[in-house]
């Protein structure tokens, strides 16, 4: 019985020792936490103030850079007005020489439409004539051959 009235003793101190160590650890923290409160208050204080700094600094810059945009963007306008203008005309030119080519193109194929019937109508009346001719002639041996 001696051994386990020694791990009593032994755990049962360890225990103790566990928790109060556990209640200095919060003690300190508290301590700690209240120490840094103004610390804390200071560094948020401090990246507030460099974030209106950083702001004014930069505030000109982007003036200037907005600045520089607006007259970048009034140049390219200016610039490529010509070139636009060049390229509606081209554009026109296009439609115009595009309108003749399908003129002409309307034309020739009416032409050749025209050109098509007319032969065909030319060939369809010389094969009638020929199949009346040839019809005729059958008519013929055979009235021949019958009498």
């Amino acid at each position: 019985m001696g051994v386990s009235s020694f791990f009593k003793n032994l755990f049962g101190s360890a225990k103790e020792s566990a928790s109060e160590l556990a209640k200095e650890a919060e003690s300190t923290f508290e301590e700690i936490k209240e120490a840094a409160a103004p610390h804390i208050d200071n560094a948020i204080k401090f990246a507030d103030e460099s974030l209106e700094k950083a702001k004014e600094t930069a505030a000109p810059y982007l003036e200037k850079a907005e600045k520089l945009a607006d007259e970048t963007i009034d140049k390219v306008s200016t610039a490529a007005a010509p070139v636009i203008e060049k390229a509606g005309e081209y554009a026109n030119q296009a439609k115009e020489t595009i309108s003749e080519y399908a003129d002409k193109a309307e034309t020739t194929l009416g032409d050749l439409v025209d050109q098509v019937k007319e032969t065909t109508s030319e060939a369809t009346e010389k094969a009638a004539e020929d199949v009346t001719e040839k019809t005729d002639e059958v008519k013929k041996d055979v009235d021949d051959a019958t009498k």
